[in-house]
């Protein structure tokens, strides 16, 4: 038996590696990679890297398991091939799709992918198509978001590691629903971070909120760039996931000629046409440029798809009433009508929350709406708020019901955020673990510090640091089949079960709908029709107060009791309807 080790590391002088308790000489090569071969090396042999003098071993940069946390050595590890049952599976179309996104950490009590595993079925009878998993690779402590990740090619092991994933995906693939995997390429998390004494990994320019960016056109840069897109595609090829969304993406400084993004783009397509099933890539952007998704021929980066905040942002204000921060622009029914016709807002006009004329329009007769993901709820606009308080905390059943329609029925891709089906009562907060007490603290300070900013008392804003942070933010899957909860879930259901038999509401061109307000009576309509000449026709009430809207046509789906008359319908006040043109 024996093992090849290599390591990029044009840094040190000289480097070993130690693998069960000796260490052994690695042979230099001009590209600054570091090479050994070391006999009785194998499947579960621990190892680490000796870099110079230190006799402090650190982890693979590109370990494939930490079996005793970031800071610790790397395992020997490859996922069983056996393990696989999936060998049918031919993937699952973003288009035409429904997206859930869940947190392993706290989609169970338990929080791990076996967990995870037992409520697939829960998934599957809800109607969803794709599950995308918030981060999961190897982080410093027990429970985070994800975000803080220093080890990209492990899986936490409080998740249950590689082979648990494995079991995960090939779980999720035997029920018919595909598997996405948000990966953070943007910056690395503050505790575990050893790559930048192995090589250049990180740069001083753009840097973010979150730190130092990532090197992706400064010397040195190739094999950095190698090293996010290999561990991209690995997830893809080795681990069988159906696709990645990309963290924060407008945060990558990339002066080459050819964005990591678009080279990612072409990769992906190669890879796809190799295992033979669609493969996707969803960017989360706050730069409101459509050439994210438009396609390479027409001199885009060709990624399938974005999550789309503008959408969020109209949705949520037009029904809550906020308009603080970024929310500041919109909250009229105009504004969400806006959202429903062309994705973006903010395109090529002003925006006072940043002072200056931001985004770029789209074109409807090219860019189809299936690419821009749509939401009432994500881990950053339900985690973020001062107590991770999710809409069911703040309104009725009735506006849930229509914030639910205006997304399923929308032409743009659904996704869901755990627990939003059932209005789960339980909040989705910010929560660490950092074991180390100076940036535990400086954590929970800092968060406590932003929105004492914004006019909350400090003490309510839950610590980060305190388990019951994490602990508060888990589902309570025992609430989903009582009361308001289980007439919530129904209709989610059923509104999925009229995306998939009705063609108008999956058809993604948005010069096939259209959108009428009443900005005083606050209702709006959504007239979809469909490629055979079908209409459908949805109609949500925002206010109090029973309104009339000047549509008719036969009852598909409804919250509430209206009165469809031969020239309008009667609609309650918070409430929606589905007519059949």
């Amino acid at each position: 038996m024996s093992h090849h080790f290599a390591v990029w590391a044009p840094t040190p002088s000289a480097v070993r590696v130690l693998v069960d308790g000796t260490a052994h000489p690695m042979s230099a090569a001009e590209d600054g990679w570091w090479h050994a071969d070391v006999d009785a090396a194998g499947p579960g042999s621990r190892y680490g890297f000796l870099l110079d003098e230190s006799t402090v071993p650190l982890p693979d940069p590109r370990s494939p398991r930490q079996p005793d946390g970031v800071h610790e050595l790397s395992q020997v590890h490859e996922l069983d091939p056996a393990a696989w049952t999936d060998q049918s599976w031919t993937g699952r179309p973003l288009a035409g799709s429904s997206v859930y996104e869940l947190h392993v950490g706290t989609f169970t009590t338990e929080g791990t992918f076996d967990a995870a595993i037992a409520r697939l079925d829960h998934l599957v009878d809800l109607g969803v198509d794709l599950v995308e998993l918030m981060p999961v690779n190897g982080f410093n402590g027990t429970h985070n978001w994800g975000y803080d990740g220093v080890l990209w090619y492990t899986v936490h092991e409080g998740y249950g590691g590689p082979d648990g994933l494995q079991r995960f995906v090939d779980a999720a693939h035997g029920k018919g629903l595909g598997v996405l995997l948000d990966v953070v390429y943007n910056h690395l998390g503050p505790s575990g971070n050893y790559l930048e004494r192995f090589g250049p990994y990180l740069s001083e320019a753009g840097g973010n909120t979150w730190g130092r960016s990532i090197n992706l056109s400064g010397p040195s840069s190739g094999e950095v760039r190698s090293y996010v897109l290999e561990n991209a595609l690995g997830w893809m090829e080795r681990f069988h996931v159906d696709g990645l969304r990309l963290d924060a993406v407008h945060a990558l400084v990339d002066e080459t000629a050819t964005h990591l993004l678009e080279e990612l783009a072409v990769r992906t397509e190669s890879l796809s046409a190799h295992v033979g099933r669609p493969l996707t890539l969803i960017a989360e952007s706050d730069l409101n440029d459509p050439r994210l998704v438009t396609p390479r021929e027409a001199g885009g980066y060709g990624l399938t798809a974005q999550w789309c905040d503008d959408l969020h942002h109209a949705i949520h204000t037009a029904v809550t009433g906020e308009r603080q921060g970024y929310y500041a622009d919109f909250g009229s029914m105009e504004t969400l009508a806006t959202t429903l016709r062309r994705a973006y807002f903010h395109a090529g006009t002003w925006s006072s929350f940043r002072q200056r004329v931001h985004g770029r329009p789209i074109d409807p007769r090219v860019t189809p709406a299936s690419r821009f993901l749509a939401y009432t709820s994500d881990h950053d606009q339900v985690g973020n708020r001062a107590v991770g308080d999710r809409p069911s905390a703040y309104l009725s059943p009735g506006l849930q019901a229509v914030q639910a329609a205006l997304v399923l029925t929308s032409p743009y891709t659904p996704m869901l955020f755990m627990g939003e089906e059932w209005g789960a009562s339980t909040p989705f907060q910010f929560f660490t673990s950092h074991p180390e007490p100076e940036l535990g603290e400086a954590t929970a300070r800092g968060r406590k510090a932003e929105f004492a900013e914004h006019g909350w008392d400090a003490d309510d804003v839950p610590d980060p640091q305190d388990p019951e942070t994490f602990t508060r933010s888990k589902l309570d899957w025992s609430e989903r089949d009582t009361g308001d909860h289980a007439r919530m879930l129904e209709v989610y259901r059923a509104l999925l079960a009229l995306r998939r038999a009705r063609p108008e509401l999956t058809d993604p061109w948005l010069s096939a709908t259209e959108v009428t307000v009443d900005e005083d009576a606050r209702w709006i309509v959504l007239d979809r029709k469909g490629p055979g000449g079908g209409s459908v026709r949805i109609a949500c009430n925002l206010s109090e107060v029973t309104v009339e809207v000047p549509i008719t046509g036969d009852v598909l789906l409804a919250w509430g009791t209206p009165a469809v008359g031969a020239t309008s319908t009667s609609l309650p006040g918070e409430s929606f309807v589905v007519l059949a043109g």
